[in-house]
């Protein structure tokens, strides 16, 4: 039944009762009466309804009125289900229908006069122009899901903006010469490599060429809106369509990494070629520059979402200043992967939220109708696959990807609404896939009655030259001599390259500019020398009263008072650091210098330990307070946030606020390390070989906490061997640190290398307020990040064996040494694990050559953390392992259990060897 059915059945002196008494105090009545009424009094404030119900007509008229309103409302809410939207299938069929009879009209009725007429904008009218008026605006080539949008100012825009051109495109004769000339490259481009390039994987765009109008429209339009970037994230279907004919990438280019595949002696660098991005500088018809950026994107679908997101966040923040008219993120999905990839959500919720929010994404999804080889009835069980649009109320186009005009229209409609409301759009485009999944599948196996639909289907550009010639709209043989003309074109520009890499090839001086190891061949290790990373101690002391001396007016906690009193009493006196105190001093100068940062994650503001407090909440209004935005008046902002509940996506995006924040510190936390293994994809695919795969840089900062305190398999374990095991070409930096003072020259370096790379920080739980995890100022002030500490307590000259460790650990070591007084065993903490320290290691052990007895100690299990690799890189037979027992989980979750395990690794870096 539909919303308003009931309406129906009411006689009308009922629903003139319900009115008035809607009017004195809409509580007096029922919520579905509310709702009927509140949606004529949004769409005509009310005059329909004193229209028809004080014209002082017959209770028969204004019942039928109103029936003619709730068909006009039916067509709004649920003329999506009944458009001629497939261009290769039959549609799904749908109960009720929009058939008269289903709202107690009849075709007696179709020549009728009705007031009701004034709520489409067409003014009285009969019942046959109502209906003509609503087939064609909602039942055509676009069908819109608007109604349940809560906003009435939004439902009304799209109202009005639809049914006072019935959702036709109207274009001038110059628009449509565009739209087939970029639907003639489009297609002519796809059949050129086809034809050239048999068998090899291109992904192409045939069955869905329309895009290229649209994205075109994205840009030219969208300049005239005000845009003057745009961010494109896509999978890898139609990506060299798009490279080509939307960011202007040269076409010779693209024939070159074709033909690098040809070739014995030609490394293609990198990645595959549907996989790269590429920027441009697009000059619109209209003479305005816009940037046209595409992300490089691996075969994780969905993946890039969140990491584009991420980049136009960042620049919104740093070159927009938050002019969100400005720049804009475009998102294309494929149908299957909207669907079933979680990541989507995740990046959907992001979106409305103040750390997360880029002023709407236009999201076009190449509706293909499968997946591989899936149905689309066996891909999901929502009605359409961009029912995800529904979480933040934002509205969907279901496109006819045949009708191009419709295309065009439906993009102009997204962006306006995108650029008024700021809020992200949906733009369904249904087509087709002309082969199977690549070029080499045979999609017949699986579709056979729907592929020997599309055999003899054609392409939208025989469809649309056809219309247009129909029309007398272009000339009889224009689409031809365009087409001659690019094929023409595209024919000379592979010759070319033919022609230039054969030469190449007879020559031996074929010249590529990186392989995929080219940093350690052009670099080695990188990251020595460290950097210098000292910082004067007055100033230090400065700084630090700043953001340690909170304001007076603000109503705080007792317990927040008394953290910041005691990290201001610590920094006069100099002495005992505890960690949260050197954080915020490392933010505090970083930020000093010009830096600036973003820190975000599950509790990040608090911290999960509550050792942090970034963000100070007044006790009674809990205004908002972040000392560290307060340092001095030349610094660089600070923002710091509590993500949603998220690793994946909220990973993906931090990753991409770094990439376009190549001169800040963008950190993205775990609330506990072992909630990291949710964002594995964007570790594998982007963090860990981002610069290998795609010569892009990245620095993000990730925080992991990690420590065995007996806290079960969960809580304990922040996959240090995951890390390692990804870790070549000096590719980034995992870091142990074990102390205050070298969290804080660490996170120092990362902003002082004259390179980006990230850095993987294996922070503590216990240690944050461990009595004997502390620093001085003047290790802060004078110090430098070491990636190996070394012993202070012993004298060389009584060691006879050295135990090597990071973290948490080395405190249990120390204080078992202390107990026993065995002062012949030196301690040595190495606080960077990749790149491995082989040089302090060396030193570590030349200087202690009396020592014949060595070992890796570590709290984790023998298959976890550093030492499957440390056994290899020592390079020396006589460094032995002592770990718990290997296991399939991280940790015990008994923690009596716990306990007796830490003893015994312990007890056993100090027992004898059994000779």
């Amino acid at each position: 039944m539909d919303e308003y059915s009931f309406i129906n059945n009411a006689h009308p002196s009922y629903i003139d009762e319900m009115y008035r008494r809607y009017l004195e105090n809409p509580a007096d009545v029922e919520e579905s009466w509310r709702t009927f009424f509140k949606g004529f009094e949004y769409g005509n404030n009310g005059s329909e309804v004193d229209t028809i119900l004080d014209k002082g007509v017959s209770a028969r008229k204004a019942q039928k009125e109103l029936a003619v309103i709730n068909l006009i409302n039916g067509y709004r809410m649920r003329g999506h289900l009944f458009t001629k939207t497939n261009p290769v299938r039959e549609r799904r069929k749908y109960r009720p229908t929009l058939d008269l009879e289903n709202f107690n009209l009849s075709e007696g009725d179709l020549d009728t006069v009705f007031e009701a007429g004034a709520e489409i904008g067409i003014g009285p009218a009969s019942l046959r122009d109502i209906l003509d008026h609503l087939q064609e605006t909602y039942c055509k080539s676009i069908g819109a899901e608007f109604m349940f949008i809560r906003i009435p100012e939004k439902q009304q825009w799209l109202k009005q903006r639809m049914e006072t051109n019935r959702n036709r495109a109207d274009c001038s004769i110059e628009e449509k010469r565009r739209i087939l000339h970029q639907l003639n490259e489009a297609v002519v481009f796809e059949k050129f490599l086809h034809t050239k390039y048999v068998g090899q994987k291109r992904f192409s765009l045939q069955g869905g060429e329309t895009l290229i109008p649209g994205l075109d429209t994205v840009v030219e339009y969208g300049a005239e809106l005000g845009l003057e970037e745009i961010v494109i994230g896509t999978a890898h279907r139609g990506r060299l369509n798009i490279l080509a004919n939307i960011l202007q990438k040269r076409y010779e280019d693209i024939f070159s990494e074709f033909e690098g595949e040809e070739h014995a002696n030609a490394v293609f660098s990198g990645d595959v070629k549907y996989h790269l991005g590429f920027t441009s500088f697009v000059t619109t018809a209209k003479g305005k520059k816009v940037k046209v950026g595409m992300a490089p994107n691996p075969s994780h679908l969905e993946v890039v979402n969140p990491i584009v997101a991420g980049m136009v966040k960042a620049k919104l923040d740093h070159e927009y200043h938050g002019e969100e008219n400005k720049i804009a993120p475009v998102m294309i999905h494929g149908d299957a992967a909207i669907a079933g990839q979680g990541v989507v959500y995740e990046l959907i919720q992001m979106s409305l939220l103040d750390g997360y929010r880029t002023g709407g994404t236009i999201h076009i999804v190449i509706n293909n109708q499968l997946g591989f080889t899936t149905n689309y009835l066996q891909g999901r069980s929502s009605t359409y696959c961009t029912d995800v649009a529904k979480v933040t109320h934002s509205p969907v186009f279901h496109v006819n990807a045949d009708d191009a005009e419709a295309v065009v229209l439906a993009v102009k409609m997204a962006l306006e609404y995108r650029q008024t409301f700021h809020t992200d759009v949906f733009i369904d485009l249904l087509g087709y896939r002309r082969y199977g999944h690549n070029e080499g599948d045979e999609p017949r196996f699986t579709q056979p009655k729907l592929y020997d639909v599309i055999a003899k289907h054609p392409d939208p550009r025989e469809i649309y030259n056809e219309k247009l010639l129909a029309a007398g709209s272009v000339e009889r043989g224009l689409a031809k001599e365009m087409e001659k003309e690019f094929k023409g074109m595209l024919q000379q520009k592979l010759e070319m390259v033919r022609a230039e890499e054969a030469k190449e090839a007879a020559s031996g001086d074929a010249d590529f500019e990186f392989t995929c190891d080219w940093r350690s061949d052009e670099l080695g290790n990188r990251f020595y020398p460290i950097p210098l990373t000292v910082f004067p101690e007055e100033k230090l002391r400065d700084i630090g009263r700043h953001i340690f001396n909170l304001p007076d007016n603000y109503n705080l906690l007792n317990k927040t008072k008394k953290l910041y009193q005691d990290r201001m009493e610590r920094l006069m006196s100099g002495k005992n650091l505890d960690w949260g105190s050197a954080e915020f001093l490392a933010y505090a100068t970083i930020l000093e210098e010009g830096h600036p940062i973003r820190l975000s994650g599950q509790d990040s503001e608090r911290g999960t330990f509550s050792h942090r407090h970034a963000t100070i909440r007044d006790d009674k209004t809990e205004q908002l307070y972040l000392p560290l935005n307060h340092v001095s008046n030349d610094q660089a902002p600070c923002r710091i946030f509590n993500s949603l509940l998220s690793e994946y996506g909220e990973m993906g995006f931090e990753y991409g606020y770094s990439s376009s924040t190549p001169n800040g510190l963008t950190i993205w936390e775990a609330q506990f390390g072992d909630f990291v293994n949710g964002a594995q994809i964007v570790i594998d695919q982007f963090l860990s070989s981002s610069e290998s795969k795609w010569q892009r840089n990245n620095s993000l900062v990730l925080f992991l906490p990690h420590g065995y305190e007996g806290q079960g398999p969960e809580h304990s374990n922040a996959r240090i061997e995951r890390f390692l095991q990804l870790s070549a070409n000096a590719n980034w930096r995992v870091a142990v640190p074990s102390t205050p003072a070298s969290f804080y020259h660490l996170l120092r370096t990362q902003v002082k290398y004259p390179f980006h790379t990230p850095l993987i920080v294996f922070t503590p739980k216990s240690l944050l307020r461990h009595p004997e995890c502390v620093s001085d100022l003047k290790e802060l002030s004078n110090g430098a990040f070491l990636p190996v500490l070394d012993d202070k307590e012993v004298k060389e000259k009584n060691v006879t064996r050295i135990l090597f460790c990071s973290g948490k650990i080395y405190y249990d070591l120390l204080a078992h040494r202390r107990d026993t007084n065995r002062n012949d065993v030196a301690i040595v903490r190495t606080e960077l694990l990749y790149p491995f320290p082989e040089k302090e290691i060396k030193d570590v052990l030349d200087k202690y050559n009396q020592a014949d007895e060595y070992f890796w100690v570590q709290e984790e299990p023998e298959n976890y953390a550093a030492w499957p690799f440390f056994r290899v890189w020592f390079d020396n037979p006589k460094v032995k392992g002592i770990t718990r027992k290997a296991g399939a989980a991280p940790a015990t979750g008994f923690h009596k259990q716990h306990d007796i395990e830490q003893q015994e690794i312990v007890k056993k870096a100090f027992a004898a060897i059994k000779k």
